[in-house]
């Protein structure tokens, strides 16, 4: 069922986007943001809940396509799957970021997604280098800093008349 959700959400982006009478070419890149990509977790899931005597087909389980056939399209399809893999890393560090990046574009190249588009091997590797950049932009760590304790240190050496955290009601009931 979940399987056939992901899968549907092209086709109903293509219905939504001709209900809106939206440009042909986004209707386009809706239908190739996928290319004929393998769905691949719930293939993985089909494969290891596999009888002896059961056959799965990898076809069952590919988007509809078709691949893209513009660089911009693309360019969309790599986006889509770098940003969808990125959220899955518990710790997404800048090295386990680049190194997801290079496999995703790498897997797509090779399971034949970007034939019918232009890009070639140098386009690949700029559209990796901005990929990388910006997700370790979004996904940066942060230092935690300590929080302060206002009364304690702000404040402690005023009155509480002159505390500006105090409201007026607790200031004279201070005093």
């Amino acid at each position: 069922m979940s399987k056939m959700v992901i899968m549907n959400h092209v086709k109903d982006g293509m219905e939504l986007a001709r209900k809106y009478k939206l440009n042909q070419r986004i209707i386009d890149f809706i239908a190739q943001h996928h290319g004929k990509s393998l769905v691949y977790y719930f293939y993985r899931r089909a494969l290891e809940s596999l009888e002896d005597d059961q056959e799965i087909k990898e076809e069952g389980f590919r988007y509809p396509g078709p691949k893209p056939d513009s660089k911009e399209s693309a360019v969309v399809l790599l986006a889509d799957s770098v940003e969808a893999a990125c959220r899955t890393l518990r710790e997404p560090a800048p090295v386990k970021i680049e190194e997801l990046v290079h496999k995703i574009i790498n897997n797509k190249f090779i399971d034949g997604q970007l034939d019918e588009c232009d890009l070639t091997l140098k386009n690949l590797e700029t559209i990796a280098a901005v990929f990388i950049r910006i997700l370790n932009g979004i996904y940066h760590s942060r230092i935690a800093y300590p929080e302060k304790d206002i009364k304690s240190e702000s404040n402690h050496n005023k009155s509480p008349k002159e505390n500006p955290h105090l409201s007026e009601k607790d200031k004279e009931s201070s005093s």
